[in-house]
């Protein structure tokens, strides 16, 4: 990763999240939690949203000041003739946990799943601070040029998923952490 090969200081904290289209059996789905069908005001993005769609929950319930860096560097990146889609974006509770049971589904342990999808409780999707940047040319623009806008990547194994650090406009992306499992944030 080019953040890597260039240097970064001590990292602070982080999250995850890859996002999966199949459903969740309404059998597994923790008591309290709504059962059915989890769609676009869940934070399901449907194909070709980029980041200046305000219609689409996942873009619009994003932190604003990450918003807004995105939006600065999409317009900067499209002068490349690049465009930032958006896979992940916020997302409700019930949607990251529902991403979390197909995780543990698909990768046999919570612990396996633990290295690609947070908590509904630690994930920064569903607080709106990490959004999961799709084409590999607009994470390699970012990879390159998302610390002048405060955009970093996390995760070197996720290098579509991006988050908020400030104070990287003046001293560089933080270390990205190996995996989830190694971000402090996903300890509580």
């Amino acid at each position: 990763m080019i953040t890597t090969a260039l240097g970064c200081r001590a990292q602070d904290s982080s999250t995850v999240l890859p996002s999966s289209s199949s459903a969740a059996s309404p059998s597994n789905a923790p008591r309290g939690e709504r059962r059915g069908a989890l769609g676009e005001a869940d934070g399901a993005v449907p194909d070709g949203v980029t980041v200046f769609d305000d219609a689409i929950p996942a873009v619009a319930n994003l932190d604003p000041a990450l918003l807004r860096a995105l939006r600065r560097a999409a317009a900067d990146a499209a002068d490349d003739g690049v465009e930032f889609r958006v896979n992940s974006g916020w997302c409700s509770p019930e949607y990251q946990n529902r991403l979390l049971r197909e995780a543990v589904s698909r990768y046999g342990s919570q612990e396996a799943a633990a290295r690609w999808v947070a908590t509904a409780a630690t994930s920064p999707h569903v607080s709106g601070d990490a959004v999961d940047i799709g084409r590999s040319d607009a994470t390699a623009w970012l990879s390159e040029h998302g610390a002048r806008y405060g955009v970093c990547p996390i995760y070197r194994n996720e290098p579509w998923h991006y988050e908020l650090r400030p104070e990287a406009i003046d001293r560089g992306c933080p270390c990205v952490y190996a995996d989830p499992t190694q971000d402090p944030r996903m300890q509580q």
